[in-house]
């Protein structure tokens, strides 16, 4: 029987405490990019929507804020319980909406649920400093203090973690959160919405609003959101810093990258290839800090026949299915923009040493959005595949005869959310990581994504704002720091005179 509007599920908004039909008359299908098939229809929320979901944050923090800190670490402990007992039940909805395989998934969800155990530790980290007698009988000490409502912008390729980054640390450190996910996959994150409401976050404390660009510019506008957190492409996270920076609130953006590999000769092959080929494809190569640049330094160029034929062994299909290492891209319109690309970079002189274009297929994944893995050798700055994030599984192959001259490459590049460097030596990992500018760097690891207890630290291009998600510095970017100085007298060191100084001596 054919769907129809009435019978395909809807997506939810939650505000203060209850997960409501939206009042829009404008949709969107969320379609398993593997099949095509309509999953659920999420709405594009209306201003009064956004404004009563704020206006709700606004309420909530009112008593929120004086949670007491052991309060809210253990909602956050039975958070983590209740992730880790529904987690297969959330991967399946991911790889259903996202397309990433299952292993993939659930490997999403874990790293956003170690983010919810770190927050869970929030009593050590939001403490203040204290110094006893600065000055005579003076004491000084800051505290760290909620900032209010704060909003979080999620974007499709992470629909678990990356809200996993956001919402939890905000929330433990007293604030209240307006949570807008992707419209293209929000179906996993609202799972994690449901759980959290379960956990015992009373209502108000998290609301969630869907939609698009004016959605994300409400959110940006609004005068009542105090900070807004964004993980997407340059362009818009551009767009959200500037216009939420010119209303006064506390912005931090993580955006577009490219990110590069540097391969010594000295470095373990086996485990370079099968790094190099993971980090490039996994996840459809749909991950900001996804490996899409190699460098190969010296004898190493005669490597990618090799890098090559461990690429072939990859399949191509069902993120559902066992044996799936590579998924569909989320929309049709990705995977036409990746295949122009791969057309431009052939055109632009680069060798096509592996053409994913029209991978065999079966069944319904005919009709999916699917790019095979693809590899260009030969490439180099100028050409379009390498200056463009092109965020598919497509892995670009340079050269350079040196270290130092692999290094100038990446430094050249404006982007700088990760790279790493593979070898034995541990000289040449020292240098590497003392002259290269980028904010997260890797030896023998791909993908550097710091565990929670630091904090993600992309630069340049790659990043707005000074203080990165989760780790130190989020609780940071989620606080504001009072400093206190007080002196207390009693009656026999009352002073009897006027001091027009500035000293406290």
């Amino acid at each position: 029987m054919p769907t129809t509007p009435s019978t395909i599920p809807t997506v939810k908004l939650l505000i203060a405490g209850k997960f409501i039909e939206s009042q829009t008359t404008e949709w969107r299908d969320i379609v398993n990019p593997a099949t095509q098939q309509v999953l659920a229809r999420v709405p594009m929320a209306t201003p009064a929507e956004v404004d009563a979901a704020v206006a709700a944050g606004k309420e909530a923090f009112k008593t929120w804020r004086h949670t007491p800190i052991g309060v809210r670490a253990r909602i956050f402990l039975k958070y983590q319980q209740l992730i880790r007992d529904n987690i297969k039940e959330i991967a399946s909805i991911l790889t259903a909406e996202q397309g990433k395989t299952l292993p993939d998934a659930e490997g999403d969800i874990f790293r956003g649920l170690e983010v919810v155990e770190h927050a869970a530790n929030i009593g050590n980290l939001q403490m203040g400093e204290l110094a006893n007698n600065v000055a005579t009988g003076v004491d000084t000490y800051t505290v760290q203090q909620p900032l209010g409502v704060c909003a979080g912008i999620t974007p499709f390729n992470f629909p678990a973690m990356i809200p996993l980054w956001m919402f939890p640390m905000a929330i433990a450190c007293g604030n209240t959160f307006v949570l807008k996910p992707s419209e293209q996959d929000p179906m996993s994150t609202m799972r994690l919405v449901e759980l959290a409401i379960e956990a015992g976050i009373p209502p108000g404390v998290l609301n969630v609003v869907h939609g698009g660009e004016s959605v994300a510019n409400a959110i940006c506008d609004h005068a009542d959101i105090k900070a807004v957190s964004f993980v997407g492409s340059t362009r818009v996270g551009t767009h959200v810093y500037n216009r939420a920076s010119l209303a006064g609130k506390r912005v931090q953006c993580m955006m577009g990258a490219k990110n590069h590999a540097i391969i010594l000769p000295d470095a373990h092959k086996e485990q370079t290839l099968n790094s190099l080929v993971g980090a490039a494809f996994g996840a459809a190569g749909q991950r900001c800090m996804a490996l899409s640049v190699v460098i190969l330094v010296g004898e190493t160029q005669a490597w990618i026949p090799e890098l090559v034929a461990r690429t072939r062994t990859l399949t191509v299909g069902n993120g559902a299915l066992a044996g799936t290492d590579v998924g569909p891209l989320i929309s049709c319109a990705a995977k036409d923009r990746v295949e122009s690309m791969i057309a431009r970079g052939a055109g632009e002189g680069a060798k096509l040493e592996l053409d994913g274009r029209l991978p065999p297929l079966t069944g319904s994944a005919r009709e999916g959005n699917f790019v095979g893995p693809t590899i260009f050798s030969g490439v180099k700055p100028g050409m379009a595949i390498y200056d463009q994030e092109v965020f598919g599984p497509v892995l670009c192959i340079a050269e350079a005869p040196s270290l130092e001259a692999a290094i100038a490459m990446i430094n050249a590049n404006p982007n700088g959310n990760g790279t790493a460097l593979f070898t034995q030596s541990g000289a040449a990992a020292r240098k590497f990581q003392e002259e290269v500018d980028v904010g997260q760097v890797g030896i023998n690891v791909p993908i550097p994504v710091p565990v929670p207890l630091f904090s993600f630290t992309g630069s340049r291009a790659s990043k707005l704002g000074d203080l990165g998600p989760y780790g130190k510095q989020v609780v940071m970017f989620y606080t504001q720091t009072k400093t206190i100085t007080e002196r207390w007298f009693d009656d026999s060191s009352v002073s009897t005179g006027v001091n027009t100084t500035i000293s406290l001596r």
